[in-house]
């Protein structure tokens, strides 16, 4: 225990919490509570904020409920008054910089539950019968009585509600859009009722004796719902999900860019991406004249991706690439990599199914590893060979193992874990991508060959940020940005397509396929400020952004200098030119 003026440690930071849970601030709170190793006087504040909103997300899991809403709403804003009352200017740098992260995050986290509940509204419109059901699920949430007859009779009336929506769906169908969020709800309505009935069933024989048929019945038809407005999407051509996603909008872009304290509009950081777009293409040239294709560099790709191991010999290479990334980074005493971070990190191998969104690796603590099995088709396996040939792969596993994410995650866990809650791609990404243009930079490719591997990735961060933002705006298509991908940074078709759809259809946030070229920008412009003028070396550099835990970049460098905090702070910093 650390001891401080005679009052033992754990103590005191308990008594300064209660007094801030009671809204009282603390005189002396900065001083007493600050814990530079572990955390910062809003550790506790944000882990109580975080396990409250789990107690209500666990208690409200009904989809589209409004007491979720409404219970969610709740506990966001209080917390957010409660941080309002600890007195900004007292606290430490990382209780400051928790402050703005936490604060930020609140207000974002307001900010999703409305734009939830709009969509939420939209499906309730365009499919009424869905508001009866949400109302029987929480019904079941508060362990209300059940009269069995009654359920029964209601579970047949909405049964031929569903089936009467059938119809509109077929002759005038709702925007693919619309039909994929209302479709996504049905499907989580349809989970919903089945866990509703196994709560009774059997235990109570006579609700099982009036409810099952009724309720197989509704199940059924919600499930058809759900398949009507699957087709009137469409399908894809390759066979998996339909290539349709959300695009928020110019206004939602730039309040998520202020959320992540990003102070450039989507049209600047386009021209953001045009510029490293130019950069390796120059890059690209030399290399490709290097290997005989003097002024086309689709050749010299084409003839790298032929570069691949035979079948069978995919993990071996991995093995060899991270070797050569750790020495390396040893070597020039780049980063510490702690023994048990080194000795931990495993392997598997990509199923087929996973490889039509994720073509090539995922990472973290297991790398996960794409290659052609023997049940893909022909062509199917030539692309998977191609596209993960031994150059291109040079740049992949050091991005997901060490100094990549696996490092990241190993670190994340031991410094300010509480900060995982304020993850972001600019730092998570960014950090990877930050490794691949520094390690290019100080000559980690051997050969053209290698820099040909490296340089295609880049350039496929560039057109992220490109081809995102575009679709986010509305300006392109599905098929526009796997034109893009094939044409720009000469993806294999199918490919870019599985591209697309994990940008799209894969769950992530609108800005996270931009956050991996920017985010390494900043990281690497702030690199430029504080190891370039020598004031720290690159391991302090390096060791100090793990130890920091997630934040948006522009935080993280007011973590790491003198830059002015309040509590009203906003992004400021232009880590970028543009014309």
């Amino acid at each position: 225990m650390l001891h401080v003026q005679g009052v033992w440690w754990p103590a005191l930071r308990a008594i300064a919490l209660a007094g801030l849970c009671l809204g009282v601030a603390s005189p002396g709170f900065a001083q007493a509570v600050a814990d530079p190793a572990t955390g910062s006087e809003l550790r506790e504040l944000i882990e109580g904020w975080r396990a409250d909103e789990g107690c209500v997300e666990r208690r409200h899991a009904v989809p589209m409920s409004q007491a979720r809403h409404a219970a969610l709403q709740q506990v966001h804003t209080a917390w957010r008054q409660r941080l309002a009352q600890v007195e900004f200017a007292r606290l430490s740098r990382p209780g400051q910089v928790d402050w703005v992260l936490f604060d930020s995050h609140l207000r974002r986290q307001l900010a999703g539950l409305e734009s939830t509940h709009e969509r939420d509204a939209a499906v309730s419109q365009l499919l009424p019968w869905t508001r009866p059901v949400v109302e029987l699920l929480q019904a079941r949430e508060q362990v209300a009585p059940v009269d069995p007859a009654d359920v029964a009779h209601n579970l047949d009336a909405w049964t031929l509600a569903v089936t009467q929506s059938l119809s509109p769906i077929s002759s005038a169908p709702p925007s693919a859009t619309r039909a994929l969020q209302a479709s996504q709800r049905v499907r989580d309505l349809r989970h919903g009722l089945e866990a509703w009935f196994s709560f009774r069933n059997g235990y109570d024989p006579v609700f099982s004796w009036w409810v099952r048929k009724p309720c197989e019945a509704l199940s059924k038809q919600i499930e058809a719902c759900e398949q009507a407005l699957r087709k009137s999407i469409g399908t894809a051509p390759d066979g998996g999900e339909p290539l349709v996603g959300d695009p928020i909008g110019a206004a939602a872009l730039v309040a998520d860019l202020a959320f992540e304290f990003i102070p450039y509009s989507p049209a600047e950081l386009v021209q953001i991406a045009e510029r490293e777009f130019a950069w390796c293409d120059a890059e690209f040239d030399e290399a490709a004249a290097e290997l005989g294709f003097a002024g086309d560099w689709h050749k010299a790709q084409e003839h790298v991706k032929t570069l691949h191991v035979e079948p069978g010999k995919q993990p071996a290479l991995i093995l060899q690439l991270a070797a050569e990334a750790e020495a390396f980074l040893q070597e020039h005493d780049l980063i510490t990599v702690p023994r048990l971070a080194s000795s931990t990190w495993r392997m598997e191998m990509m199923s087929p199914a996973r490889q039509l969104v994720n073509p090539f690796f995922l990472g973290g603590e297991c790398i996960i590893v794409s290659f052609p099995t023997d049940t893909m088709a022909h062509k199917d396996k030539l692309q998977s060979l191609r596209g993960n040939n031994v150059h291109f792969s040079r740049a992949t596993v050091q991005h997901e193992l060490i100094p990549g994410h696996h490092l990241q995650q190993f670190m994340q866990a031991r410094h300010r874990p509480y900060r995982q809650t304020f993850e972001t791609p600019f730092w998570v990404e960014g950090w990877a991508l930050y490794w691949e243009m520094l390690l290019y930079d100080m000559g980690f490719p051997k050969t053209a060959a290698d820099r040909v591997g490296m340089l295609f990735w880049r350039k496929h961060r560039c057109a992220r940020i490109v081809f995102s933002l575009r679709f986010h705006l509305g300006e392109w298509d599905a098929p526009k940005c796997i034109d893009y991908l094939v044409e720009r940074v000469g993806h294999e078709r199918q490919n870019a397509t599985a591209e697309v759809r994990r940008s799209i259809v894969g769950g992530y946030s609108p800005l996270y396929q931009a956050g991996y070229m920017l985010g390494g920008l900043q990281i690497r412009a702030l690199r430029q400020e504080l190891v370039e003028s020598g004031k720290m070396s690159n391991r302090a550099f390096h060791d100090a952004i793990l130890r920091e835990n997630s934040m948006p970049i522009e935080l993280l460098r007011a973590a790491l200098t003198d830059v002015q905090l309040a509590a009203d702070y906003r992004a400021s910093w232009r880590f970028a030119d543009v014309k």
